[in-house]
């Protein structure tokens, strides 16, 4: 098993205290989630706070086990300061898109670090993009950057088709979040993975153009 930094367990931590507690008291979730209305009515600390609640112990578990495999690579490649203001702008930036596809849905409501998640992922995806990453149902593996292209274009088929009850905008959002602060960081990533750099970001391109053009 790897060893956690200290960044990691106070982020893991922090999601999991005030996970466990709404999952037993209602009116704490209702309070801290992200909802359209309440947004709108000034209470922008959702933007924030809805990212550190799940919805069930899966939900919980899947991002907090997402985080800690790809965690360790871009604390160790960038530091853990770097690491962290990826986490929170990709959470933020993942809200933010949530925001712009639902601002005339008042009722719409979310949860979850799966934003802040997303951007972790993408940057270690980034960073090692030629890593092999086994996937679940999928007996062989993967490129990581193949992977990250799939995973954005499946959110950009969430968003449109609103497949489940999962915030893709978030997802998507938080992975650009990921991508663009990475990029800015290791520039040099651009000169030495040139194609792989342009492959990962036509999905984001093409969100782009197709909500200029009113498709999703």
């Amino acid at each position: 098993m790897m060893n956690l930094e200290p960044i990691t367990i106070g982020i893991i931590l922090a999601n999991v205290l005030p996970s466990i507690k709404g999952f037993d008291d209602d009116s704490f979730i209702r309070k801290y989630l992200f909802n359209i209305s309440a947004i709108d009515n000034g209470q922008h600390y959702r933007m924030m706070t809805s990212g550190f609640l799940h919805a069930d112990v899966m939900h919980l578990v899947f991002n907090m086990l997402t985080l800690y495999f790809f965690a360790n690579s871009v604390i160790f490649t960038l530091g853990a300061q770097y690491f962290l203001l990826i986490y929170v702008a990709s959470l933020l930036l993942g809200n933010i898109l949530s925001y712009y596809f639902h601002r005339n849905e008042p009722h719409y409501s979310a949860l979850g670090a799966s934003g802040a998640v997303s951007g972790v992922l993408y940057a270690s995806i980034l960073l090692f993009p030629n890593n092999s990453l086994y996937i679940m149902f999928i007996p062989f593996p993967v490129k990581a950057y193949i992977v990250g292209i799939c995973y954005l274009i499946f959110s950009i088929y969430g968003m449109k088709k609103r497949v489940g009850n999962i915030g893709h905008d978030a997802h998507f959002g938080g992975a650009v979040a990921g991508f663009v602060i990475t990029l800015i960081l290791r520039p040099n990533i651009l000169v030495q993975e040139t194609e792989i750099v342009v492959f990962m970001a036509i999905p984001i391109i093409a969100l782009f153009v197709m909500t200029k053009l009113g498709k999703i």
